[in-house]
């Protein structure tokens, strides 16, 4: 019997099991994929993800995979370009790591806090006993007991699936992207270019290669299917500058791509929680998804001590750590939700970039809010909005 299994071990349900071993519970950890492996990602780790990282002693072993450090990020929307810095004093860069690389050190952490992995595991199904879920079911016929089993096997979870969680502020995928790694295109800058029905953007990674990911309307997707790397380059043209750039850099990779769901959904039930995007999901394109799972881990793993060291009783303790979760959350979902329609920005967000153009502090404040330093409640104020347009 262990007291927490967590299915699923990337981005989500590494650390988790890590925090809770630390925290001295018997913590079993499975995946149906074995590590090193690649899953398609957008790589960016923004500054609060990083600040996770530092919490968790695990920074250095990031920056040691020769990951550089992104301090600058812009964004250029045709006529005009804002750029700035991302994060704060204490933790003032981005991240793109490689996945192969970020989720085997997150794996191995979880391994050293004492967590015990099965690697190429594959959850069937999950174990009930009076309607509360008491394990999970191997393909290979094995059956593992626990008193909370986790879901952090993402967006098609099994978890999700089986305890039939609700979901809400639901909305159907808005935007498909497409992304590779260039050599020969050198920047130490986050860029994101917008234009009418496209959006793209460009990050260093490991290895001296740059990753540019692109995108349009999903509903598009038929359309362009068949030729996605001429859409691309078409895409790329709206900017000459960013076109001669490209011009002269190799694809290394295959072209990889996908569409993602947006929504909410209750995390957590008798005997089960999700957590990562099991729980929660929204469009790649303001890049989120690690740094929310980072933070969605650390939230679980304190509810769930309170619930197993009976400081809380589990419901309550839980329904905290949604609460906590979507205050967080909602606010960047739904700027997101906007961002990814990839239309026009409106006479007033027009009115705004063009005021704040060229101001180097609400360029950064800029910055921050698309990194998720700040949230868009307190960066869209009429107060701090008249405060940068002023500065």
């Amino acid at each position: 019997m262990y007291d927490v299994i967590v299915v699923g071990a990337r981005c989500a349900g590494s650390p988790l099991a890590m925090l809770l071993a630390r925290q001295g519970y018997r913590t079993l950890l499975v995946d149906r994929s074995t590590f090193p492996s690649d899953t398609v990602s957008t790589h960016v780790l923004h500054p609060p993800g990083v600040s996770a990282l530092r919490r968790w002693g695990l920074l250095d072993q990031v920056t040691a995979t020769g990951c550089p450090p992104v301090g600058r990020y812009s964004f250029d929307f045709g006529p005009l370009t804002l750029a700035g810095a991302p994060g704060t004093p204490e933790s003032p860069y981005a991240y793109a790591p490689r996945r192969t690389l970020l989720d085997k050190i997150l794996l191995d952490a979880a391994v050293a806090a004492g967590v015990e992995v099965r690697e190429g595991f594959s959850v069937e199904e999950l174990v009930f006993t009076d309607g509360r879920v008491t394990g999970v079911r191997g393909g290979n016929g094995v059956t593992e007991q626990a008193k909370i089993v986790v879901g952090a096997d993402g967006r098609n979870s099994v978890v999700a699936k089986d305890v039939q969680a609700v979901a809400y502020e639901d909305h159907p995928p808005l935007t498909v992207g497409y992304y590779s790694y260039w050599s020969n295109l050198p920047t130490d800058t986050f860029e994101a270019y917008s234009r009418p029905g496209r959006g793209w953007a460009v990050c260093p990674t490991n290895d001296g290669l740059t990753m540019v990911v692109g995108g349009w309307p999903h509903a598009e997707l038929a359309e362009h299917r068949d030729d996605v790397e001429a859409t691309l380059m078409e895409t790329f043209a709206t900017s000459p500058e960013f076109t001669e750039r490209i011009r002269d850099a190799k694809r290394e990779e295959r072209i990889v791509g996908a569409s993602v769901p947006n929504y909410f959904r209750v995390p957590f039930g008798e005997g089960w929680a999700l957590v990562g995007d099991a729980g929660y999901s929204r469009d790649f394109i303001t890049a989120q998804g690690i740094t929310d799972a980072f933070l969605d881990a650390e939230e679980l793993a304190g509810s769930l001590d309170e619930a197993l060291s009976g400081k809380a009783p589990f419901a309550e303790a839980l329904a905290r750590y949604q609460s906590r979760r979507d205050t967080r959350a909602m606010p960047h979902y739904q700027m997101t939700l906007g961002i990814a329609s990839l239309q026009p920005p409106d006479e007033q967000m027009i009115q705004l970039v063009s005021a704040i153009a060229g101001k180097q502090p609400a360029m950064d404040a800029f910055a921050r809010l698309n990194s998720g330093v700040t949230s868009p409640a307190e960066f869209f104020n009429p107060e701090n909005i008249g405060r940068l347009v002023s500065s």
